[in-house]
Order: structure tokens, then C-alpha cells, then sequence
């Protein structure tokens, strides 16, 4: 008796495989099938869960999943519904997604006013769904901005907390060229407020006036008319 037991057991367990085959959802299977379509990144691992189907819906013949609504993010806890049929009936799943990658965050404190240098970053790994909004994931995005304010060591950088090197500083003197069609004027002013390329700051004229102007180069600003 002992001698079958164990083909037996081998038997059972292989019936079983093929029953749980013959049970799986295709609606689950096709959600997944169409999530690692549209979640794939270069150089990340995807990884999905798929919330199966409540057991009490009906069998869903040749699944057609779709994204509802418009603006979902293809990270973190998704819901993708799904037509099923010639009449197109349409339940929803739930799904999670995880993208693991590398993200920078500060190897040491970093104080207000910093500019950022690369040696002041460490890469590290894990699962950008978690990270906080408006987290910035390329060095390059990183390296040369300022810090705006203080950042702890290991901190993931967000684009709130940084800000571009400014060209204008405040009270600096400053060339506003005028241009608009067939004229160019240049006048003397002072910046009353810094300001970055392509950001919007106040100069004050030699007569008192006040205007905006564009940062347009190291201590230079352009209107346009």
C-alpha cells in the first residue's frame, strides 16, 4: 500500500493543477496581460497584482480590458475595467503595480541655499509606486539645482524642494531689451526680485517705473511686445 502512495499523491496533486487551470479567470489573466503591456519601463521590473473577480459574476468570455477615465497612473492601486462578450458587458478589477527602480535621494543633510552636487546624491532601489509626489528620479534633473530647503540625509528630492540656479539676483543690475516688430530697445534697470531663465521677475527703470520682464541670460531680461 505504501508503495502507491505515493503515485497517488503525485496523481492528485496534478489534478489538481489541471482543475485550478480550468478555473482561472481569463479576465484576471487578460487584465495582467495588459497591464505589463502598458506599465513597461526601460531598465525597470514590473510587477502586477490582479484582484480576481468576486466568484458570484458570470464567466467572461473574450476579455477586452481598458483604462477608465482619463489621467490614471500606471502605478500603485489601479482600476481597469474590462468588457467581456459579444454584448460587451464591462466589470471592473483592481489592481497593484509595482515599478522597481533607481531613485536619488541626498547622502547627507543638505542646507537651504545649496547648490546640489552629484557627490551629494546616493542611488538607491525599491519601488517608485511609494514614493511621494513629484519625486525626481534622474540625477540630471538634480545635479545643479538648489536646494530650497533643508533636506535631511536620505531623503527622496522632490521637485518642490528644489529650484533652478538663479541668473538675476535681487538689486542686481540689469539690461532689458524691448523687442517687438521692427524695433529693439535696451535699457538699464535694477531686478527687485532674482529670478531663474524663462521666469518672470520686477525691474525698476532709471525713471522710477516698474515693469516685468523674462530672465533671459546671466543678468539680462526681455519684453515683448
Amino acid at each position: 500500500m505504501n508503495e502507491l502512495r505515493g503515485p497517488l499523491i503525485a496523481l492528485l496533486l496534478f489534478a489538481q493543477s489541471l482543475c485550478a487551470a480550468a478555473t482561472t479567470d481569463p479576465a484576471t489573466d487578460a487584465v495582467r496581460k495588459f497591464l505589463s503591456r502598458q506599465a513597461t519601463q526601460p531598465g525597470r521590473e514590473v510587477q502586477i497584482e490582479v484582484q480576481p473577480a468576486p466568484a458570484r459574476l458570470p464567466h467572461c468570455e473574450n476579455p477586452r480590458p481598458f483604462l477608465p477615465g482619463k489621467g490614471q497612473q500606471l502605478r500603485g492601486l489601479v482600476t481597469v475595467g474590462v468588457r467581456c462578450g459579444a454584448d460587451g458587458r464591462v466589470r471592473y478589477l483592481q489592481a497593484k503595480i509595482s515599478i522597481i527602480g533607481d531613485y536619488w535621494v541626498s547622502a547627507r543633510r543638505i542646507e537651504a541655499g545649496t547648490r546640489i552636487d552629484a557627490d551629494m546624491l546616493r542611488r538607491t532601489r525599491g519601488d517608485l509606486s511609494n514614493l511621494p509626489r513629484g519625486a525626481v528620479l534622474e540625477r540630471e534633473q538634480i545635479v545643479g539645482q538648489i536646494a530650497s530647503r533643508p533636506l535631511n540625509a536620505g531623503t527622496v528630492l522632490q521637485e518642490q524642494q528644489l529650484k533652478p540656479v538663479p541668473l538675476v539676483l535681487r538689486r542686481q543690475p540689469v539690461t532689458v531689451e524691448a523687442r517687438g516688430q521692427g524695433f529693439r530697445i535696451a535699457r538699464e534697470g535694477i531686478a527687485l526680485e532674482e529670478g531663474a531663465l524663462g521666469e518672470k521677475i520686477r525691474v525698476r527703470l532709471a525713471d522710477r517705473r516698474q515693469i516685468f520682464a523674462v530672465v533671459s541670460g546671466p543678468g539680462q531680461a526681455q519684453v515683448n511686445f
